[in-house]
């Protein structure tokens, strides 16, 4: 049992990261379990949320004040538990983060209080159509669309959206998140990340007046937070990758397929190039969380996502060819790993972050005194 079940509401306010961190690792095995049953019916982790909320973690690290490395062991081992669960915290995260860097006094006083209260956010950027803003009858700004691939819709309670302003520009605006009938879920038919609950929502005649307006337009995009920022989610793809490299460990400890160098060998490479990722997102975490970053930064963060893609897709491959036919089974807990990972690394343009990469490298030399190394 995580420790945070102890502790008064007095001792909690006084929680320090590395101790939510230590409840969260505790924690991890309780999340696994739970996975199966929540991937078979597709519903939310409603309980895996609330243990979040427990132990602190929706709080201290939706909040400014955390280490990059305290954050990225937090996503990373949240993704390990339950990829699905990684992306939800992820988001929420990103949500918070997004209020306290471009939100006004009373934005991010309102943020706390609601992190305080273990209020849950997201970020939904993708639509079918452009969503506006327009006025409605009355004259009043009001959204008029909706999101698609909606994180946690119907379930969380806040969302940072983006919309066409009436000047242009993508403006930013907070909506609730947690009505019921705005929110398709049966249009997320996906073999994996299932629990994300990543349907559609509707946000016509949702107020978008100043008050819930975060930011001006173009914040949303600003450089360098905007692709910089994409290591959080290479930290938690790093948990799902070392998930199945978990998996394939137990495979290979309790089976003949261990005394096989062939094996060890694949088993050995899948795990170097695991943790070539972890060193990678460690770096990229510290640099894009720097206040000095800048387009090295960003540089780095575009190429860290190829390495981790690459680690996933070999252990994923070697999963596979390992394990065999049984890896393919409903039941066996590889396959639920390599599906949600499978789908949680189709990332937005990844070749074109690696073009950008590639050619902030080539621009500059890399091994002399320059930032990109």
């Amino acid at each position: 049992m995580p420790t945070a079940a102890l502790r008064s509401p007095v001792n909690r306010q006084r929680l320090k990261p590395a101790e939510v961190i230590a409840d969260l690792r505790a924690a991890v095995p309780q999340i696994q379990a739970r996975a199966p049953a929540l991937d078979a019916s597709g519903a939310f982790p409603t309980e895996d949320i609330a243990l979040l909320k427990e132990i602190g973690a929706i709080e201290i690290f939706g909040s400014e004040g955390v280490s990059a490395l305290e954050l990225m062991e937090a996503l990373r081992l949240c993704g390990r538990a339950n990829l699905s669960l990684g992306r939800i915290f992820e988001g929420h995260v990103n949500g918070a983060r997004l209020i306290g860097w471009y939100g006004d006094a009373v934005q991010q006083d309102g943020v706390e209080e609601m992190l305080r209260a273990g209020r849950v956010f997201g970020v939904w950027n993708t639509e079918r159509a452009p969503v506006t803003i327009a006025a409605d009858e009355r004259g009043r700004p009001v959204l008029r669309g909706g999101k698609s691939f909606a994180t946690g819709s119907g379930f969380i309670d806040f969302a940072i959206v983006t919309a066409a302003g009436e000047s242009g520009g993508r403006q930013m605006v907070i909506v609730t998140a947690n009505t019921a009938g705005r929110t398709d879920p049966a249009s997320w038919r996906v073999r994996g990340m299932k629990s994300t609950v990543s349907g559609t929502y509707d946000l016509t005649g949702l107020p978008a007046g100043p008050e819930v307006r975060l930011g001006k337009p173009g914040d949303y995009e600003r450089e360098p937070r905007f692709s910089a920022g994409a290591w959080r989610f290479t930290a938690v793809q790093l948990g799902g990758v070392e998930r199945v490299i978990s998996l394939l460990r137990e495979h290979l400890a309790s089976s003949p397929a261990g005394n096989d160098p062939i094996h060890r060998a694949r088993f050995g490479e899948a795990l170097a190039a695991a943790r070539s990722a972890f060193l990678w997102v460690r770096e990229a975490a510290l640099r894009a969380e720097s206040p000095l970053a800048g387009a090295a930064e960003i540089a780095f963060v575009l190429m860290t996502r190829g390495v981790v893609e690459r680690a996933g897709l070999q252990a994923m491959e070697a999963a596979a060819r390992t394990v065999g036919t049984r890896a393919f089974f409903d039941d066996h807990p590889i396959d639920q790993a390599c599906r949600d990972l499978a789908l949680y690394l189709r990332q937005p343009v990844p070749d074109q972050a690696l073009d950008r990469a590639s050619a902030a490298f080539i621009e500059q030399d890399c091994w002399r005194d320059d930032p990109l190394w």
